[in-house]
C-alpha cells in the first residue's frame, strides 16, 4: 500500500509539475531567473489543465503550478510540494507568467507521465525530468551534465524499481489471493489505513461545511435534507466523496490519501467504504480497516492494467470497482460475491471518459461512489452481470484485462480527441476574452 497510496496535496498532475520545477530548481544558485520552459505528455497535460491549485484560491493553470513549483514548492514533500507557497510566491509567479516567461509545451512523444522542466537563470540551466508515476524523478541536469548527488534522487532507483515490481505483481494475482493479501495486515498497515481515513474526511468535511467547485456535496447534502431525496447509504456515498472532491478540485489546502497515483482515486476507494460502515453499527473497526485496504488493492489492480493515466475515468473504473469490493467485503460478501460486485461495476461504468481533473469530477466521484455501493447490493443479493454480456467475462481477472485493452488500444484516438477539443475551447475562449465587446 505505501508504494501504491500517499498523501497528496491538490490533484497530482499541477502538483508533479510543480515538483519538477522545485526539483530543478535545486540545482540553481538563484531565483532571478530568465525563464521556465516545461515539456508534458498529454495525459499530463489535459489532467493539469483546469483544475486549481492550492493556497491560491481557486487558481488554475498549468503556468500558475510551474512558476510556484520553483518559487516557492519544497521537492523534499513530493506530491505535497505546494504546501510551502506563500502569498508572494504567487505574485512573483504572476508576474514571469506576464513577462511571457513561463511557457508550457504539449508533446506527443510520450505517453502516460511525462514532465521535463528547464529553468534558465544567467549562465546556468536546469534541468529536471519524471516519468512513469508521478513523483518519481528520472534525472536532474545542470548545463547539460548529469548531476547525481542530490538527495532528491538518492531513492530514485528502489522506487522505480518498486513500482514495476508492483505492478507486474498485481497483474499476475487472481482475486482469491489479492484478496488474502489483506488477512496479511498488521498494526502498522491498520495505522496508515486509518490515516488515509482522517485525511479524506477531513477533505469531506471542508467540502460540506465551507464548499468548493460546483459545491455538489453540499447540495445533495441540502436535497436530502429538503426531502427531495432519501439519505441512505448509497447517498451517503455520494454525499461523502463528491464534497471531499469539491474541496479538493477548488483548491484547499488540505492534503488527501491517493491511491494508485490519484487523490480523487483515494477519495472514491475509501469514502464510499467508510459511508456503508457508518450504516452498519455492528461493523468492527479492523474489519472496516481490511475492506478499505482491499478498496485500495483493487483499485491498483485494475490501475496495472489501464495505465497510470488515460481515456477511461479511473475514478469510476478502478477506484469505483476498488470500492465495491471492499463493500462487498465489509458487509460479509465472499470471494464470488466480491468478482459479482467488481464486475456488475465495470459493466455499468466502462464507458466514463476522462476529460481531465476539474471541478466536475465531484459528479463523476458522486456517480461512481453510488455505483459502488448499488454494485455491491446487487452481487450480495445474487444479481451478477453474465458473462455472455458486452465486455464482461466470466472472472473478473479477464473482464479487468478486457478494460485494460480498452483503455490502452481502444481509447487511443478518443483521448486524443478529446485534448484537441480542450485545446481548441481554450483557444476560442482566449480569442473571445481579447474581443472588445467581451472586455
Amino acid at each position: 500500500m505505501k508504494i501504491e497510496v500517499a498523501p497528496a496535496l491538490g490533484c497530482t498532475e499541477p502538483a508533479a509539475v510543480a515538483l519538477c520545477t522545485a526539483a530543478a530548481g535545486t540545482l540553481l544558485k538563484s531565483k532571478a531567473i530568465q525563464s521556465i520552459e516545461v515539456w508534458l505528455s498529454p495525459s499530463i497535460y489535459k489532467n493539469a489543465f483546469a483544475v486549481a491549485i492550492p493556497g491560491t484560491k481557486g487558481q488554475t493553470g498549468i503556468d500558475l503550478a510551474a512558476g510556484l513549483g520553483f518559487y516557492g514548492g519544497d521537492p523534499k514533500l513530493k506530491l505535497q510540494v505546494l504546501a510551502s507557497i506563500l502569498p508572494e510566491h504567487i505574485n512573483t509567479t504572476r508576474q514571469l507568467i506576464q513577462q511571457k516567461g513561463i511557457r508550457i509545451n504539449l508533446t506527443d512523444k510520450k505517453e502516460g507521465i511525462y514532465i521535463r522542466s528547464v529553468i534558465k537563470a544567467g549562465d546556468q540551466t536546469a534541468e529536471a525530468i519524471i516519468e512513469k508515476t508521478h513523483d518519481n524523478l528520472l534525472s536532474l541536469k545542470l548545463n547539460n551534465r548529469n548531476v547525481s548527488d542530490s538527495p532528491l534522487l538518492s531513492d530514485l532507483l528502489e522506487a522505480r524499481s518498486d513500482i514495476d515490481t508492483l505492478e507486474e505483481f498485481l497483474r499476475s494475482q487472481s482475486l482469491e489471493e489479492l484478496l488474502a493479501l489483506v488477512e496479511q495486515m498488521d498494526e502498522d498497515d491498520f495505522a496508515f489505513v486509518r490515516e488515509g481515513i482522517k485525511y479524506n474526511l477531513d477533505l469531506a468535511k471542508h467540502g460540506l461545511a465551507v464548499g468548493g467547485g460546483l459545491d455538489i456535496g453540499k447540495t445533495l447534502s441540502r436535497l436530502a435534507k429538503e426531502g427531495l431525496l432519501m439519505e441512505d447509504m448509497i447517498l451517503s456515498a455520494r454525499i461523502q466523496t463528491s464534497a471531499a472532491c469539491d474541496a479538493r478540485m477548488s483548491g484547499a489546502k488540505l492534503p488527501a490519501m491517493s491511491s494508485a497515483g490519484s487523490g480523487n482515486h483515494g477519495l472514491t476507494a475509501i469514502l464510499p467504504v467508510w459511508a456503508v460502515s457508518q450504516y452498519r453499527k455492528d461493523t468492527e473497526e479492523i474489519k472496516l480497516l481490511k475492506a478499505i485496504a482491499l478498496s485500495h488493492i483493487i483499485t491498483g489492480y485494475i490501475k496495472s492494467h489501464t495505465g497510470r493515466l488515460s481515456a477511461v475515468c479511473g475514478c469510476s473504473i478502478a477506484a469505483g470497482a476498488g470500492a465495491a469490493a471492499g463493500i462487498t467485503c465489509l458487509m460479509g460478501g465472499d470471494l464470488r460475491q466480491i468478482a459479482g460486485a467488481i464486475k456488475n461495476l465495470l459493466s455499468d461504468l466502462a464507458g466514463v471518459i476522462c476529460d481531465g481533473a476539474k471541478a466536475s469530477c465531484a459528479l463523476k466521484l458522486a456517480t461512481a461512489a453510488g455505483t459502488a455501493v448499488q454494485s455491491a447490493l446487487f452481487a450480495l443479493h445474487g444479481i451478477n452481470v453474465k458473462a455472455t454480456d458486452g465486455i464482461i467475462a466470466c472472472s473478473p481477472e479477464q473482464t479487468t484485462r478486457n478494460i485494460g485493452q480498452i483503455s490502452t488500444e481502444g481509447m487511443i484516438d478518443t483521448d486524443q480527441t478529446i485534448l484537441k477539443i480542450m485545446i481548441d475551447k481554450d483557444m476560442n475562449q482566449k480569442i473571445c476574452s481579447r474581443c472588445p465587446k467581451n472586455q
